[in-house]
């Protein structure tokens, strides 16, 4: 193996160990299957190995990886016939604001409950959501993976918030009206390294 292969291996290596984890992340919150996220984090790496030779500024690295890893899931669901339609998302994007819930309702909420939770949001704001607050992108960050304008991802980010803290609060309200324990192990992705 001649000494430029070595270093290429190498840097290869180095962005697999700084990258995967939170590309999985990122995959999971898109796909809601750890199967189809480790697919779709092997589709990105490999895309790089093809193709990330031509990135010149390679401190845009974690951007591009993140934009590939998006498309490709976008890719996946056009070629599964599951593409949410453009009609939808206005209506969604249309509907009234729910008030914020009261503060007792989110205190106390267990990481898994909110993970669960951000797996009921629709992916068009949970993709932001996951970006800003899973992977702290910032707001150019997430409008240059999802190729959006800024003020987009600003009203999905707000949107996003909006529709989480109103399945947070579904999650913790009983029939009665009373506030419902989290139960821990109930079934939810869980964040972790």
């Amino acid at each position: 193996m001649a000494r430029t292969d070595e270093a290429a291996a190498d840097e290869f290596d180095q962005l697999v160990d700084a990258h995967y984890k939170p590309l999985f992340r990122f995959a999971m919150s898109l796909s809601g299957s750890e199967a189809r996220a480790a697919d779709l984090v092997q589709q990105t790496f490999y895309t790089w190995a093809a193709k990330g030779h031509q990135l010149r500024d390679r401190s845009r690295a974690k951007s591009w990886l993140f934009t590939t890893l998006h498309r490709e899931f976008l890719q996946t669901l056009r070629r599964e016939s599951r593409m949410v339609l453009l009609a939808d998302v206005d209506d969604e994007l249309a509907g009234p604001s729910e008030p914020a819930p009261e503060p007792e309702v989110i205190e106390g909420i267990e990481t898994g409950e909110i993970y669960a939770a951000l797996a009921e949001v629709p992916e068009v704001f949970r993709v932001p959501l996951t970006l800003f607050y899973l992977e702290e992108f910032t707001y150019a960050g997430i409008a240059e993976v999802l190729e959006v304008p800024i003020g987009t991802v600003m009203s999905r980010l707000s949107r996003g918030k909006e529709k989480l803290r109103k399945r947070l609060k579904q999650r913790s309200i009983g029939a009665d009206g009373r506030l419902l324990p989290f139960t821990p192990g109930e079934k939810g992705v869980q964040h972790g390294e």
